[in-house]
């Protein structure tokens, strides 16, 4: 487990976190995709629990163009407000340059064997739906991303298998959003949308106060078969 420096496609370097999981031989990559919450140890504990299954993981902070290494809890008023503020300055098609810049480096390292994908969550939950459309990652996973709903434009673009998790009761993401977001998946070859009944936004964020173990259990099993099937099954 390391930080390590990733050069952004248009200037500058990022920081991330990777895991590397035991053993020497190759192995496929997931990159982890961060919440508004920043690079924080959730995320890193989400890097070394796939590495402890046998992925390269890697989480880039891409939160480094307003504040490198930001990590704060947005359940407070404060926090909160430095949410919102995130959320309107955040470029996302600068975010999504950084992703491909992260599946470069980590492609690239000694120990990956080319096979990667993307895991998100919340803010890194649309990102993961966008890195499917706008990248060649071999897989990926959304949980509870806002605004998807009105980016299925690109959906045509998906190629790879791709799983959303969508809470049932989430603040941002309303029922016709949703019935959206499934029936446009539905159509699409190899990709999925789970709804979590009475799970608002956030609900697998183990120190949030809205975790709900049922279905962040269950979501996360279904994730780890997911990769399993299409990362793992896809090494050269």
């Amino acid at each position: 487990m390391s930080d390590v420096v990733i050069d952004a496609a248009d200037g500058g370097r990022f920081g991330a976190y990777c895991a590397m999981p035991a053993g020497e031989g190759p192995a496929p990559a997931i990159i982890v995709i961060i919440e508004i919450r920043g690079l924080n140890k959730n995320m890193r504990a989400i890097c070394d629990d796939y590495a402890s299954r046998g992925f390269i993981a890697v989480v880039p902070d891409l939160l480094w163009r307003f504040e490198p290494g930001l990590d704060y809890d947005p359940d407070t008023e404060k926090g909160w407000e430095k949410a919102m503020a995130i959320h309107a300055a955040f470029d996302e098609a600068r975010a999504v340059d950084d992703l491909i810049a992260t599946l470069g480096w980590v492609r690239r390292q000694p120990r990956s064997n080319g096979v990667a994908g993307f895991l998100g969550y919340c803010l890194g939950g649309k990102l993961a739906y966008l890195m499917a459309t706008r990248s060649d990652a071999q897989a990926s996973v959304g949980y509870y991303g806002v605004g998807i709903d009105r980016a299925l434009s690109e959906a045509g673009n998906v190629t790879h298998p791709l799983m959303l998790h969508l809470a049932g009761d989430d603040r941002f993401v309303p029922p016709e959003a949703q019935r959206k977001i499934v029936g446009r998946l539905a159509t699409i070859p190899d990709a999925e949308a789970h709804i979590y009944p009475g799970a608002d936004h956030a609900f697998a964020r183990q120190d949030g106060i809205r975790f709900h173990a049922e279905a962040a259990a269950l979501a996360d099993a279904r994730t780890v078969a997911f990769f399993d099937r299409t990362l793992k099954a896809s090494q050269p």
